[in-house]
């Protein structure tokens, strides 16, 4: 009966995660935006922390080496980022957002807060503390 429960709320986490996901990417479709989610995240993130080592932003971004590269690949295609050798060591490599990638994540970060919001509408500030604590619990546990 136990593993049933914890079966189940394992898949209440996994549905909810997909769907707040896949409710940001048809918003960003529907807006026009001209990027992914995963695509915002690497962005933003560079946005937040200025250059960073490829494995930096990979491991800051939750994402493997060859998903990263796949996704600055593409940024780089856009204008957004760019690769620049470290000066030191040859084989680190810093993803630096470009002039157009800092405008579009300060004309697009007011607009992906509001689309985020919605997923917590109708919660309360017990709601919030709960939840992040429950959750902040459940990502310790797997960490160990």
């Amino acid at each position: 009966m136990q593993n049933e429960k914890f079966n189940r709320y394992s898949f209440i986490l996994e549905r909810t995660a997909k769907k707040v996901k896949q409710f940001a990417q048809n918003s960003f479709s529907n807006n026009g935006f001209d990027i992914t989610v995963d695509q915002w995240t690497i962005i933003k993130t560079l946005y937040e922390n200025d250059s960073l080592l490829q494995k930096e932003l990979a491991e800051k971004c939750n994402k493997d080496q060859p998903t990263l590269t796949r996704i600055v690949d593409i940024l780089i295609k856009k204008g957004l980022t760019e690769r620049i050798v470290h000066p030191s060591d040859r084989r680190g490599l810093y993803v630096h957002l470009t002039e157009e990638g800092q405008k579009k994540v300060a004309l697009l970060s007011p607009i992906i807060a509001n689309i985020r919001m919605k997923a917590w509408d109708n919660l309360t500030e017990q709601d919030f503390t709960e939840l992040t604590r429950i959750l902040d619990k459940i990502y310790n546990n797997l960490n160990d």
